[in-house]
Protein backbone atom coordinates (compact mmCIF):
# COMPACT_ATOMS: atom_id res chain seq x y z
CA UNK A 1 0.00 0.00 0.00
CA UNK A 2 1.26 3.48 -0.85
CA UNK A 3 1.49 5.86 2.09
CA UNK A 4 -0.40 9.15 1.82
CA UNK A 5 2.89 11.00 2.22
CA UNK A 6 3.97 9.70 -1.19
CA UNK A 7 1.38 12.00 -2.75
CA UNK A 8 2.64 15.19 -1.09
CA UNK A 9 4.96 16.05 -3.98
CA UNK A 10 2.18 15.43 -6.48
CA UNK A 11 -0.10 17.83 -4.58
CA UNK A 12 2.66 20.44 -4.53
CA UNK A 13 3.15 20.17 -8.28
CA UNK A 14 -0.60 20.11 -8.98
CA UNK A 15 -1.10 23.32 -6.99
CA UNK A 16 1.71 24.96 -8.96
CA UNK A 17 0.31 23.68 -12.30
CA UNK A 18 -3.18 24.98 -11.54
CA UNK A 19 -1.81 28.41 -10.70
CA UNK A 20 0.34 28.48 -13.86
CA UNK A 21 -2.73 27.61 -15.96
CA UNK A 22 -4.55 30.68 -14.75
CA UNK A 23 -4.01 32.22 -11.37
CA UNK A 24 -4.27 31.53 -7.67
CA UNK A 25 -8.07 31.38 -8.00
CA UNK A 26 -7.68 28.08 -9.91
CA UNK A 27 -5.95 26.59 -6.90
CA UNK A 28 -8.54 27.95 -4.47
CA UNK A 29 -11.35 26.49 -6.59
CA UNK A 30 -9.60 23.12 -6.50
CA UNK A 31 -9.31 23.28 -2.69
CA UNK A 32 -12.96 24.30 -2.40
CA UNK A 33 -13.89 21.31 -4.55
CA UNK A 34 -11.99 18.98 -2.23
CA UNK A 35 -13.75 20.52 0.76
CA UNK A 36 -17.18 20.11 -0.80
CA UNK A 37 -16.71 16.64 -2.27
CA UNK A 38 -14.21 14.72 -0.15
CA UNK A 39 -14.52 15.75 3.50
CA UNK A 40 -17.82 14.07 4.27
CA UNK A 41 -16.28 12.12 7.13
CA UNK A 42 -15.23 15.34 8.91
CA UNK A 43 -18.69 16.82 8.33
CA UNK A 44 -20.27 13.72 9.84
CA UNK A 45 -17.99 13.81 12.90
CA UNK A 46 -18.86 17.46 13.50
CA UNK A 47 -22.57 16.93 12.87
CA UNK A 48 -22.69 14.04 15.34
CA UNK A 49 -20.27 15.15 18.06
CA UNK A 50 -19.29 18.80 17.54
CA UNK A 51 -16.01 19.67 19.26
CA UNK A 52 -15.49 16.08 20.36
CA UNK A 53 -16.01 14.98 16.74
CA UNK A 54 -13.25 17.35 15.63
CA UNK A 55 -10.98 15.86 18.27
CA UNK A 56 -11.80 12.36 17.08
CA UNK A 57 -11.23 13.24 13.40
CA UNK A 58 -7.85 14.93 13.86
CA UNK A 59 -6.63 12.42 16.43
CA UNK A 60 -7.14 9.68 13.86
CA UNK A 61 -5.93 11.63 10.81
CA UNK A 62 -2.83 13.12 12.40
CA UNK A 63 -2.09 9.81 14.08
CA UNK A 64 -1.81 8.25 10.62
CA UNK A 65 0.13 11.13 9.07
CA UNK A 66 2.59 11.58 11.91
CA UNK A 67 4.31 14.82 12.74
CA UNK A 68 4.40 16.57 16.08
CA UNK A 69 1.13 18.10 17.15
CA UNK A 70 -1.02 18.75 20.17
CA UNK A 71 -4.82 18.58 20.13
CA UNK A 72 -7.02 19.86 22.95
CA UNK A 73 -10.79 19.75 23.25
CA UNK A 74 -12.04 22.00 26.04
CA UNK A 75 -15.38 20.49 27.01
CA UNK A 76 -17.79 21.31 24.21
CA UNK A 77 -16.87 24.93 23.60
CA UNK A 78 -13.30 25.06 22.25
CA UNK A 79 -10.95 22.92 20.17
CA UNK A 80 -7.29 23.77 19.54
CA UNK A 81 -4.96 22.06 17.11
CA UNK A 82 -1.32 23.08 17.39
CA UNK A 83 0.80 21.64 14.61
CA UNK A 84 4.46 21.80 15.55
CA UNK A 85 5.93 19.77 12.70
CA UNK A 86 3.53 19.05 9.83
CA UNK A 87 4.82 16.09 7.82
CA UNK A 88 3.41 17.43 4.53
CA UNK A 89 4.95 20.88 4.84
CA UNK A 90 8.19 19.39 6.08
CA UNK A 91 8.45 17.06 3.07
CA UNK A 92 7.72 19.82 0.59
CA UNK A 93 9.96 22.45 2.13
CA UNK A 94 12.84 20.41 3.48
CA UNK A 95 13.27 17.39 1.23
CA UNK A 96 14.78 19.21 -1.75
CA UNK A 97 12.80 16.85 -3.98
CA UNK A 98 10.66 19.61 -5.55
CA UNK A 99 10.53 23.38 -5.60
CA UNK A 100 8.00 24.16 -2.83
CA UNK A 101 4.73 25.74 -3.90
CA UNK A 102 4.93 28.93 -1.87
CA UNK A 103 1.28 28.80 -0.76
CA UNK A 104 1.28 25.07 -0.02
CA UNK A 105 -0.05 25.42 3.54
CA UNK A 106 -2.97 27.57 2.40
CA UNK A 107 -4.86 24.41 1.44
CA UNK A 108 -5.66 23.79 5.12
CA UNK A 109 -7.07 27.32 5.46
CA UNK A 110 -9.41 26.68 2.51
CA UNK A 111 -10.37 23.13 3.50
CA UNK A 112 -11.10 23.23 7.22
CA UNK A 113 -12.22 26.62 8.60
CA UNK A 114 -15.01 27.15 6.02
CA UNK A 115 -16.32 23.62 6.60
CA UNK A 116 -16.29 24.05 10.39
CA UNK A 117 -18.03 27.45 10.10
CA UNK A 118 -20.92 25.70 8.31
CA UNK A 119 -21.83 24.34 11.75
CA UNK A 120 -21.84 27.76 13.42
CA UNK A 121 -18.38 27.64 14.98
CA UNK A 122 -15.90 30.51 15.00
CA UNK A 123 -12.49 29.53 13.60
CA UNK A 124 -9.10 31.19 13.74
CA UNK A 125 -6.42 29.63 11.56
CA UNK A 126 -2.86 30.88 11.72
CA UNK A 127 0.01 29.65 9.57
CA UNK A 128 2.96 30.29 11.85
CA UNK A 129 5.64 28.93 9.49
CA UNK A 130 4.88 26.91 6.39
CA UNK A 131 8.57 26.10 5.94
CA UNK A 132 8.71 24.57 9.43
CA UNK A 133 5.23 23.07 9.26
CA UNK A 134 3.75 25.09 12.11
CA UNK A 135 0.17 26.28 12.38
CA UNK A 136 -2.64 26.66 14.88
CA UNK A 137 -6.38 26.29 14.47
CA UNK A 138 -8.68 27.41 17.27
CA UNK A 139 -12.39 26.60 17.09
CA UNK A 140 -14.94 28.10 19.47
CA UNK A 141 -18.66 27.88 19.87
CA UNK A 142 -20.19 31.36 19.61
CA UNK A 143 -21.40 31.04 23.20
CA UNK A 144 -17.84 30.50 24.49
CA UNK A 145 -16.94 34.08 23.53
CA UNK A 146 -19.76 35.64 25.53
CA UNK A 147 -18.56 37.42 28.61
CA UNK A 148 -14.95 37.68 27.39
CA UNK A 149 -13.44 41.12 27.31
CA UNK A 150 -12.39 42.34 23.90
Amino acid sequence: MIASTEFIWVYNELFRFLEEQGDEENVVEFWEGIRENFLGNLREYIREDGIQGMHKYWSHTLGEEGGRHHITAYDDDMFVLDMHDCPSAKLVHQSGRVEPYTKYCEHCRWLYPPLIREFGYEVDFDIISCEKGRCRMTVRTPESNQGESK
